[in-house]
């Protein structure tokens, strides 16, 4: 059973080390070598067991999960998956992991996630990074690079032309990068990133502070505008619409696709139906295979299309798809999807 994925279970919730564990339990693959109640257990029992994932409890007593998750990555990197509460201190806190070099993140069980939802979502993302050889440093160029900027926003005119972006694991970051390089007159920008419900508000504020593009969290009803980028809620499915030459977003729930909600191929669908060839689509890191199919849709639509290439994914499995299945016109770094989007939508090859 040497294959087996070993997890190591941080978190100051009994209850939570008991329900993570008798679910992760069940899978073959998986095996919990430990818990720990807290950062100062966990650390011992990192070096002891060498685990080959951890999950992590950002609000933790004696010592928090952001403060122990520096210590880690600076001197064991290992790939980490972040379990916070459903609140906006969690979402803020969360994203600050994920800045920091944590993988991915997870609602702890509670009344808006059922135990099963949870544990599903909770073993894909553990296959999905269990391989990874962290480095930390991924984004710290780009992260250098980005500044504040004080620029005017959003211009009001309705978009002729529209960018949708969908991502997974990793892809807060990757989507730093790219939505940072958009200048003030972008055309409307659509976002799909795999995030539980809360997390998605405290994104968009964190992208809408770092761009020179308006960035928010998307209202049912929205205008796509110039200038904006409207990122899907968590847990919600974001479609594109069309009344005469305005676009708008629908924001509904409906049934997990690719056990997600958002989903990046809900998305895509309706932009090859509403956008056809005014749209560019944009597949980036992320595991599984949500956005794939709907890639390949819009451009069979007229769209331009693009996907990210593998040396720049933290994981390499929504392009991957998207690539074999013929669906990605052009595969490119992180660094150069800003620029390739633009000339492709304003004609230039």
């Amino acid at each position: 059973m040497g294959n087996q994925i070993k997890v190591l279970i941080v978190d100051d919730s009994a209850v939570v080390r008991k329900v993570f564990s008798e679910e992760l339990s069940k899978e073959a693959d998986i095996e919990i070598v430990g818990t720990a109640p807290d950062p100062y257990v966990a650390r011992d029992k990192i070096v002891k067991l060498n685990p080959d994932v951890v999950t992590l409890d950002i609000e933790m007593p004696r010592m928090d999960g952001l403060s122990f998750l520096k210590k880690l990555m600076r001197y064991y990197p290992i790939p980490v998956i972040i379990v916070s509460s459903l609140t906006p201190k969690g979402g803020k806190m969360a994203l600050e992991a994920l800045s920091l070099g944590a993988l991915d993140v997870i609602s702890k069980p509670s009344g808006a996630y059922s135990v099963g939802e949870m544990s599903v979502q909770l073993v894909d993302k553990i296959r999905a990074v269990a391989r990874i050889k962290v480095n930390p440093s991924k984004f710290a160029s780009e992260n250098n690079s980005i500044q504040v900027k004080n620029t005017s926003k959003a211009l009001t005119e309705t978009t002729n032309k529209i960018v949708a972006i969908g991502a997974s694991t990793g892809g807060t970051e990757a989507l730093k990068v790219v939505l940072t390089s958009m200048p003030p007159n972008a055309p409307g920008i659509l976002v799909v990133q795999h995030m539980p419900a809360h997390f998605t508000t405290s994104f968009a504020e964190r992208l809408n502070e770092l761009s020179s593009i308006t960035v928010k969290e998307a209202a049912d009803g929205d205008s796509l505008v110039n200038g904006t980028a409207l990122i899907a809620p968590g847990n919600y499915h974001m479609l594109l619409k069309k009344s005469g030459a305005r676009y708008y977003v629908q924001v509904k729930q409906g049934p997990l696709v690719h056990h997600q909600r958002p989903s990046v191929d809900v998305l895509f669908y309706s932009v090859a139906e509403y956008a056809g060839g005014n749209a560019a689509g944009v597949i980036m890191t992320g595991m599984g295979h949500d956005g794939a199919k709907g890639l390949l849709k819009m451009r069979e639509a007229g769209a331009r299309t693009i996907a990210q290439d593998e040396n720049s994914c933290i994981v390499f499995g929504m392009p991957k798809e998207a690539i074999k299945l013929g669906a990605a016109e052009k595969v490119v770094p992180l660094n150069d999807i800003g620029n390739t989007v633009l000339n492709m939508i304003v004609g230039k090859k």
